[in-house]
């Protein structure tokens, strides 16, 4: 459970990406080399490592070997966080962030980092506040679309408006900050308080 478990190896970074990008997911030993585009024996012995360290867990189906990321580890939400803000959407965000607009907050909800489903309607996956350029944006978010092969919804606000909302109690934006969430700009205190 230490930080040095994670972060020496190229190859590791790349097997935890992998995990925590597709949570709940569970893969063969062969699949894991594919996706990762790395030599069998290193994945190996990363796979034997992050099962040494906790993180996985492997089952025996046949004549094949499956891991899957446990839930369980203590870094666990830490983690996902983190493979969050740093691939996909999250990497994409900051690599753009200046064609983007002037971005006050901008969060993915906990539950769509996480893996899951909406449970309704008026779920947001993503909330951006400040002065956005929208056909930027939506390049970006049709490319997280892809990559998860799931419809995105998101809302973009104003800061004024999401201030007034705010001011106002209005429910949506308090199920929303009411929920767990994933900051991707901006400061999670400024954003509630």
């Amino acid at each position: 459970m230490y930080l040095e478990d994670l972060i020496i190896s190229r190859v590791r970074v790349k097997v935890v990406s992998l995990f925590l990008t597709n949570p709940g997911t569970i893969f063969h030993v062969r699949d894991i080399v594919r996706r990762v585009d790395e030599e069998i024996n290193a994945v190996r012995r990363e796979l034997a490592h992050l099962e040494k360290a906790g993180m996985l867990s492997k089952e025996q189906r046949a004549n094949r070997l499956f891991y899957n990321f446990r839930k369980e580890y203590p870094l666990y939400y830490d983690l996902l966080e983190l493979i969050t803000k740093t691939t996909g959407l999250g990497s994409d965000f900051h690599k753009n962030k200046s064609k983007l607009g002037k971005i006050k907050f901008a969060m993915l909800s906990g539950r769509f980092a996480r893996g899951l489903t909406h449970k309704a309607n008026s779920d947001v996956d993503l909330l951006v506040v400040g002065t956005v350029v929208l056909p930027e944006l939506s390049q970006i978010v049709k490319a997280e679309e892809v990559r998860r092969d799931r419809e995105m919804n998101y809302t973009v606000m104003s800061e004024e408006e999401f201030l007034f909302r705010k001011r106002r109690r209005d429910p949506f934006v308090l199920e929303i900050l009411g929920g767990s969430r994933v900051m991707l700009v901006g400061d999670e205190e400024d954003l509630v308080s």
